[in-house]
């Protein structure tokens, strides 16, 4: 098989840079439906529009014979894992703000080291070592903080708005985690497609059984609103993550996933101008100290795999 042509790192910049971007949106947009439509009719609409955009590839790739084989079957228990996630993820923002939503979402890395230390031995040295501690250490006490440090505490409806995105966090490292044990070996965005359908239909389900008028409450807003449902769908779920495969491609996982952990950063900015979100100096700075923990984590994990392949050599 011919390798395929590098992209250039300028190429891998930019990608990874609108990867950002399209997730920076999604918080923000859900957000915007929320006083206008519930939130199973948004998340119906918008995955379903999704996985017809992902079905495409999957018609052709089955025609040409080109799938992996037993994709559907491997899909399966990921597909449940985002299923959940992607609820407790489109839930939430109607109950809290979009920046403390995606500094919660943070502690997914936490979920992801935890899991990745009981199903895969091979992580272990990595997640033993003092960097990744320390990261780890950093990440937790940073959340906690900027959770604590909301004025007010978390009255009005926010308790379950937190426990929704932690839950998010928490369900996106099991399907992580799940996507590794059982479609491991399969191309990123084949495995993503097929993710996508069985999600988009459960999805769908769950709108037309708890949606207001089964999800019919969308062909009420007027067009510029649906046209705005769209291109959330588009590019929140759709360009989001091929824009994130095509940048690991190029710059590789630990600079990629690095970039995207600024997201309660830039979700929490397009908020105190969007829905005038307002964060304390002591939150700005304990949420800082998280984004570093993620950080020391991926570094330390980026040389240590980088040490350990030099030794192999």
């Amino acid at each position: 098989m011919p390798t395929p042509p590098a992209l250039s790192p300028l190429r891998g910049v930019a990608t990874i840079l609108l990867t950002l971007a399209s997730w920076t949106s999604i918080p923000l947009f859900l957000r915007h439906f929320a006083p206008l439509i519930d939130g199973w009719t948004a998340n119906g609409w918008r995955y379903g529009i999704s996985a017809l955009l992902w079905l495409p590839p999957l018609i052709l790739g089955w025609r040409r014979g080109s799938l992996p084989p037993g994709l559907w079957k491997a899909a399966l228990i990921p597909s449940l894992f985002n299923t959940a996630a992607q609820v407790c993820f489109a839930l939430a923002p109607y109950y809290v703000e979009p920046g403390l939503m995606t500094f919660s979402l943070r502690l997914q890395i936490v979920f992801v080291t935890c899991g990745a230390a009981i199903l895969f031995p091979a992580e272990r040295r990595v997640i033993r070592s003092r960097g990744f501690l320390l990261g780890l250490a950093l990440v937790v006490l940073g959340t906690a903080l900027t959770l604590a440090l909301t004025p007010g505490g978390l009255g009005g409806g926010k308790p379950i708005g937190i426990a929704l995105s932690i839950g998010a966090g928490l369900l996106y490292a099991a399907y992580a985690l799940s996507v590794r044990r059982f479609m491991y070996g399969m191309r990123p965005l084949d495995a993503f497609a097929a993710v996508s359908q069985y999600t988009a239909v459960a999805i769908v389900a769950f709108m037309l059984i708890w949606g207001e008028d089964m999800g019919a409450g969308a062909l009420a807003l007027d067009p510029w609103q649906m046209v705005l449902l769209v291109i959330s769908a588009v590019v929140g779920i759709g360009l989001g993550h091929t824009l994130y495969f095509i940048s690991i491609g190029t710059l590789g996982l630990a600079v990629s996933a690095g970039v995207v952990q600024l997201q309660p950063i830039t979700v929490s900015i397009a908020s105190v101008f969007m829905f005038h979100e307002r964060f304390t100096p002591q939150q700005w700075g304990t949420g800082f100290v998280a984004i570093a923990g993620a950080a020391v984590m991926l570094v330390t994990q980026h040389r240590m795999q980088k040490q350990a392949a030099g030794t192999r050599h």
